[in-house]
């Protein structure tokens, strides 16, 4: 079994209910380890759009990199995203951050995530489940790390 660490964003429809399934989705494939709050951060590259609901989750699988990869985008299509521009507005992004220690990289895909060292609103969420990355979080510039805010859900 390898740990598997997944971004998730979202910015159209009911963004906060899409991630929420998203990552019970992700019980489809392993074990559900961890988990962040949810962050509502500014758009990253296309910043004409609206805010996106972001957070992080750890699962358990035995699935190896491309098989993950593949499930994830299936994922994303059952969960509504269609093909768009990049950067641009979606149902829900599912992105493997990191995998195991792995370094990988082919045309498809590369781990650890390409930007993951660059975004604060996947360090804030990531240093939030791991502590490890709380380095990689204080190292970004603070006007970065205010794009990103921890949504409080009320008590029910």
């Amino acid at each position: 079994m390898a740990l598997a660490t997944i971004g998730l964003g979202a910015n159209l429809g009911a963004p906060c209910e899409n991630v929420e399934r998203a990552i019970e989705t992700l019980r489809e494939l392993g074990v559900l380890t961890a988990r962040s709050s949810l962050y509502r951060s500014a758009a990253w590259g296309k910043r004409e759009q609206p805010e996106f609901i972001n957070a992080v989750a750890r699962i358990e699988t035995a699935l190896a990199p491309r098989a993950l990869l593949a499930s994830l985008q299936a994922i994303e299509r059952r969960l509504g995203r269609v093909p768009g521009e990049r950067w641009g507005p979606r149902a829900i992004d599912l992105d493997i951050l990191l995998y195991d220690d792995l370094g990988f990289e082919d045309d498809a895909l590369r781990i650890p995530h390409r930007e993951l060292f660059e975004r604060a609103f996947v360090l804030v969420p990531l240093a939030e489940i791991d502590a490890s990355f709380e380095v990689w979080r204080d190292a970004l510039p603070p006007v970065e790390r205010a794009t990103v805010e921890r949504i409080v859900v009320p008590a029910e």
